[in-house]
């Protein structure tokens, strides 16, 4: 048996300029960091030669075009995989919260079944495989942060150049301030879940319009800046107005960022003392992000009417196996 473990991610700033829409015109940027919350999938061998994929439903399928589980079909096309196989996915957070899952998920894959056949594959080739599926084979339209971010963990910035390229960076801080701001940082689910594809495509056809590309130019520019606060000054009240400053611009792109729900869910937060936060994902549902002194946690739950939240903890260490039975350890 092989387990592997892959975090969720969190982005900061950037989202939207890492679809082809905009990094083929110019360099996109975004801002992000892994969550130590994560996806597990278990890859072990099957008696019988047909394949056991365990998800929030269960298929069995003697063949790859029977199995309905996309990513899982696409992986196993990939790895040269799929007979006498039982694989079993589960995840800390329900897919169409905001933060990454289905990337997540698809870069797990292919962390176990590469390792289920005795290969160590790095976060680079793990991020890009991942896109391949998501991206070329399924033709989903998202962008390309959220494999590398669960590739990668840690806090990052990550570049999306016109040649296809991707450079990911770690970005350093002082320990005190990475402890700083996940002590102030709350994680609060609004009870939306959401496809993202919807969102995003309406994005990628609007990334045409001059006013829209400018706007996402300025989300950019504003992951550098946020970048250059967390690795210089660490003042993390000026990265939550940052942190502001990039909801404002995204929820002026419109495609069904927010909605009315989420906007009343932001202001009371702000209200109760919230410096800047933002919905995580393409929109629509899903986490809110929103960074305050510790002290005011309490007054922002209470005027959220105490909603279910996760802590903000980073993973420091990507997509990584955790166990490996002995008939598969050299």
């Amino acid at each position: 048996m092989i387990i592997s473990q892959t975090p969720y991610r969190v982005s900061f700033a950037g989202g939207g300029t890492d679809l082809p829409s905009f990094y083929e015109k110019e360099m996109g940027a975004v801002l992000s960091v892994g969550l130590s919350q994560h996806m597990y999938v278990t890859v072990s061998p099957r008696f019988e030669t047909s394949t056991r994929i365990a998800y929030t439903k269960t298929e069995i399928a003697d063949s790859l075009d029977q199995i309905e589980h996309t990513i899982a079909r696409e992986a196993l096309r990939m790895t040269d995989l799929g007979k006498h196989l039982e694989i079993t996915t589960i995840g800390d957070v329900p897919s169409g919260t905001g933060l990454g899952s289905s990337s997540s998920l698809a870069v797990g894959l292919i962390n176990a079944l590469k390792a289920y056949k005795g290969e160590i594959t790095s976060p680079q080739r793990l991020a890009e495989q991942a896109c391949q599926i998501e991206i070329d084979m399924l033709k989903k339209p998202i962008g390309k942060q959220d494999q590398y971010a669960a590739a990668y963990g840690s806090l990052n910035y990550i570049r999306f150049h016109p040649d296809n390229s991707v450079d990911v960076e770690p970005v350093p801080y002082k320990p005190e301030t990475l402890r700083e701001l996940e002590s102030k940082t709350l994680l609060l689910y609004t009870a939306q879940q959401r496809s993202a594809d919807d969102i995003l495509l309406k994005q990628s056809a609007g990334t045409q319009r001059l006013d829209t590309f400018a706007v996402l130019r300025e989300m950019r520019d504003l992951a550098d800046e946020m970048r250059s606060v967390i690795s210089g000054s660490g003042d993390i009240n000026q990265f939550a107005d940052l942190l502001h400053s990039g909801w404002l611009l995204k929820k002026s792109l419109g495609f069904g960022i927010s909605n009315q729900r989420i906007d009343d869910w932001y202001s009371a937060a702000r209200k109760a003392g919230a410096q800047g936060g933002k919905l995580l994902g393409a929109g629509g549902g899903g986490f809110l992000l929103l960074i305050a002194p510790v002290e005011k946690h309490q007054a922002i739950r209470d005027a959220l009417g105490n909603p279910r939240e996760i802590p903000f903890e980073v993973d420091r260490r990507g997509s990584r196996i955790i166990f490996i039975s002995d008939r598969y350890k050299t």
